[in-house]
């Protein structure tokens, strides 16, 4: 996995553009990013996490913490397209001040659910339950400026 690029050079390179900011839009990834948390905490809570479900958990909880990303995003003005707008959003943590572990363990995610998706990786209970306190804690820190 390559080093991930500061948020600016996204701009630079037009993976990340500059608009009119989008209250609506974020508004309704903010929406389904909480629908995506409660149905991962339905599974963790009623079936807990397993070697089966660990993908599933995985995939979730990156897809719960990037609505979230996107959505601050769009409330600055910013969104992201093509080759590298997933790189370019977990980028954006440093501009919203999260740690350089934190942006490395999203980016690392970030990979590893790309694995999942087009490659048929598979991943143990033991990883998928340091996503999903990953998960809980980003998610805290990502909803203190809600709309």
């Amino acid at each position: 996995m390559k080093n991930l690029k500061e948020f600016d050079e996204f701009l630079y390179k037009g993976a990340v553009e500059k608009r009119t900011p989008n209250e609506p839009r974020a508004r309704d990834l903010i929406i389904e990013s909480d629908k995506t948390f409660k149905s991962v905490m339905e599974i963790v809570g009623k079936i807990g996490v397993n070697d089966t479900n660990a993908n599933t958990i995985i995939k979730e909880s990156y897809d719960a913490v990037m609505g979230l990303i996107r959505a601050k995003m769009l409330l600055k003005g910013f969104i992201s397209s093509g080759i590298g707008a997933h790189e370019a959003e977990i980028s954006y943590m440093r501009e919203l001040n999260f740690s350089e572990g934190d942006v490395q363990f999203a980016n690392q995610l970030r990979y590893f659910r790309n694995g999942i998706m087009y490659y048929g990786k598979r991943f143990d209970k033991e990883y998928a339950e340091k996503v999903f306190e990953f998960l809980k804690k980003i998610r805290v820190k990502l909803n203190r400026d809600k709309i």
